[in-house]
């Protein structure tokens, strides 16, 4: 074990304050990256949707993953799942993204299952999700393992909404 200290907050738990890119990927200490969401952040409903949203347009499916995890975490238990699977889907699309094609496939198709039973709350596109998040699924399934070709965050950012 290495002697250097663990980055902590201000309650003593670990969190790693490296630099992160547009994926999520830890860059070096001093490198400037992408400022990351802020936790515990509660949002409505709809502020949640655009803030991932403008996450997602702008090929930070990690960072929209943080949006819908605090919504999953602050909500009502009945659209903890809801959230959940948003948040699975936009980790899904991240790891695809950085060419980890099968685990990209797995929590998009983890993420369809979780959201196929709501019926489009606050506007969300349900079936249109489902059906990019199987259809992304079945391509970069396709490719096997971790190396992948990673596909473009922004390109295939889905519409949250109709």
């Amino acid at each position: 074990m290495s002697g250097a200290a663990r980055d902590r907050d201000s309650e003593g738990r670990a969190r790693s304050a490296r630099p992160r890119d547009g994926l999520g990927r830890p860059l070096p200490y001093g490198v400037s990256g992408v400022e990351r969401q802020p936790e515990g952040v509660v949002r409505s409903p709809g502020r949640t949707l655009v803030e991932a949203q403008r996450l997602l347009d702008e090929g930070k499916p990690f960072h929209a993953h943080e949006v819908f995890e605090d919504a999953w975490k602050s909500g009502p238990e009945p659209e903890r799942e809801l959230w959940r699977g948003l948040a699975q889907l936009a980790v899904g699309l991240t790891h695809a993204a950085r060419g980890n094609a099968k685990g990209g496939a797995r929590l998009l198709l983890r993420g369809a299952e979780r959201i196929g039973g709501y019926r489009d709350p606050y506007g969300v596109d349900v079936s249109g999700l489902v059906a990019w998040a199987r259809a992304l699924a079945a391509r970069v399934g396709e490719g096997g393992g971790e190396g992948g070709a990673p596909v473009d965050a922004v390109a295939e950012a889905p519409r949250l909404a109709r």
